[in-house]
């Protein structure tokens, strides 16, 4: 008996070291990180463009919506450049970032929906743009992971009086949140 056990024990424990091997050894190529890519160009304040893998998407930043600043047939609305220059700040064209989706992918202009983070430090975007009083939150449902962050944000901004909640008499109201740029 005792020499049955031997003869397993040996191949076992050289198969454990090959596992722990394995875990410990890094892959030769590292697999790539989803949703991860590069900012090209800043469209409007709730608006970017991005290189993923071999294109570039359009994205549409969810649960936030910023006042007017380049949609065809419509006026500037009140800080809407100021909304676009404020991203612009944040995104500028090779920030590297990583977006994240909700339930629906896409809305009717073909615009990917996603949160998006800047990947050097962890901003969460559309919800800095909410808190620093240059967006609104709202709500497009099914997409409402972080509704309770954003309209937080939104309230503290108001009461603050920061950004547009100053600047433009104190309202902001999304016609269009899905407005193409």
């Amino acid at each position: 008996m005792s020499r049955l056990l031997r003869a397993l024990a040996i191949p076992a424990a050289a198969v454990g070291a090959a596992l722990l091997t394995l875990a410990l050894w890094p892959p030769p190529h590292p697999a790539p990180n989803p949703g991860a890519g590069t900012v090209v160009r800043v469209v409007d304040g709730d608006t970017i463009v991005v290189h993923l893998g071999s294109g570039s998407e359009t994205i549409r930043l969810i649960g936030i919506d910023t006042p007017e600043s380049v949609a065809p047939h419509r006026a500037v609305e009140c800080y809407g450049h100021e909304a676009s220059t404020r991203l612009t700040s944040l995104l500028p064209a090779g920030t590297p970032v990583r977006l994240t989706r909700d339930v629906e992918a896409r809305d009717r202009y073909d615009r990917l929906l996603a949160y998006v983070e800047r990947a050097d430090d962890g901003l969460f975007v559309n919800l800095d743009q909410v808190d620093a009083g240059y967006a609104a939150s709202f709500p497009f449902p099914p997409n409402v992971a972080h509704r309770p962050q954003f309209d937080d944000a939104e309230r503290r901004a108001r009461v603050a009086g920061r950004g547009l909640w100053a600047a433009c008499g104190g309202n902001h109201v999304a016609l269009a949140p899905d407005t193409p740029p």
